[in-house]
């Protein structure tokens, strides 16, 4: 299955600003694209920049992946890590860009075979796919009434954002917690947003609520504390941003980090890195959880695939078309049904983007 031509969207999709401890994203800074092959089938991948984490943007994403489609033109489509090491090798990084091929690639295979594409990976019948839903920072008062507007829509599982200021953090679990009750499991994301102290102080000020874990506490660069930083804190530790590939996972894990880990395709470059992260993890008895950037339902389609496929995935932030996209431009795809994900019985993917949104967009053909 040879590749004839490959399509290059930017993939803007205007939403509500979103802010974490960060920074505040204003629209989601998306790539799609579709891989033409001579059999007849379409591949599509999607990804979504966030720079203040990969350090890629949409520019850059559209512009290396003019690249990637001239060096895959005219190869074989089935041959996944060859073509994958082939963009391993013209850049070091870039892997929320390599990402989007490698969903389009996954894609083909799995309609190459004829089949759903978790079935393609490896399982035989659909899971139960039970999405958080998360709280972006704002004042104390407005995340405790979003937290309780969420709750009353049904949602059992809030994810919140923190990382910015110690007492604000603090202040902003016990009103929700106020306003939602105490059966209703947290999560809360720091984002890198403390230091080794606020880290401690807000961790032990929390040890009584219901926070199942801490997603990346620390600044990547201060990984070497994170042991000494677990071994105090009384709410389990998640790393996000300090696991982009399985090499990350195992020295984490080897140094006795961290309780869990975050898997999203943006650190990762995709499926392929992905399935070695998750690998690495359940030898060593770490769960993991599916993440996401600000993806349409394309590449949550996909994510929902991967989750399905794995059962050491057991916790999933797919909430992302939930976090204010202002409009769902995707045909086909997984559906939320309250805050259950679900996967279409499609082959391959099973999603793309409608045509008439499209043709709005910028756009090369390589």
């Amino acid at each position: 299955m040879i590749i004839t031509e490959i399509e290059i969207y930017k993939y803007s999709i205007p939403m509500v600003p979103f802010t974490i401890a960060t920074g505040t994203m204003h629209f989601a800074q998306n790539t799609f694209i579709r891989i033409h092959t001579n059999a007849g089938i379409t591949g599509v991948g999607e990804c979504s920049a966030f720079p203040m984490i990969t350090g890629e943007t949409q520019n850059t994403c559209f512009e290396m992946a003019k690249d990637f489609a001239s060096l895959w033109k005219n190869k074989n489509a089935l041959v996944i890590e060859e073509r994958m090491n082939e963009l391993h090798a013209f850049t070091a990084y870039n892997n929320t860009a390599k990402s989007a091929f490698d969903m389009a690639l996954f894609d083909l295979n799995a309609q190459h075979a004829n089949l759903p594409l978790y079935k393609f990976l490896g399982a035989d019948k659909k899971k139960e796919l039970k999405t958080d839903v998360t709280v972006g920072i704002n004042s104390a008062q407005q995340m405790a009434e979003q937290a309780k507007r969420f709750t009353d829509q049904g949602a059992e599982i809030l994810k919140v954002k923190v990382g910015k200021n110690v007492k604000h953090d603090v202040e902003v679990i016990h009103l929700i917690t106020n306003a939602v009750g105490n059966k209703i499991k947290l999560r809360i994301d720091a984002n890198q947003g403390w230091n080794y102290n606020d880290a401690v102080d807000v961790l032990t000020a929390l040890k009584d609520y219901n926070i199942e874990f801490c997603e990346q506490p620390l600044h990547k660069h201060d990984d070497h504390l994170l042991p000494q930083l677990k071994n105090i804190s009384p709410i389990k530790i998640m790393a996000d941003e300090s696991v982009f590939d399985h090499y990350d996972a195992l020295r984490l894990i080897n140094a006795n980090t961290c309780d869990y880990i975050n898997i999203k395709f943006a650190k990762s470059g995709g499926i392929l890195e992905a399935q070695k992260i998750n690998a690495v993890s359940e030898e060593k008895y770490i769960a993991c959880m599916m993440g996401g950037m600000l993806e349409s339902r394309v590449a949550l389609t996909a994510f929902a695939h991967f989750a399905t496929a794995f059962s050491n995935i057991r916790f999933y932030d797919m909430d992302t078309c939930m976090l204010g996209h202002t409009i769902d431009p995707v045909v086909g795809g997984v559906t939320y049904n309250n805050f259950y994900v679900e996967l279409p019985d499609a082959i391959g993917i099973g999603a793309d983007v409608d045509e008439a949104y499209l043709k709005t967009l910028e756009k090369v053909v390589v």
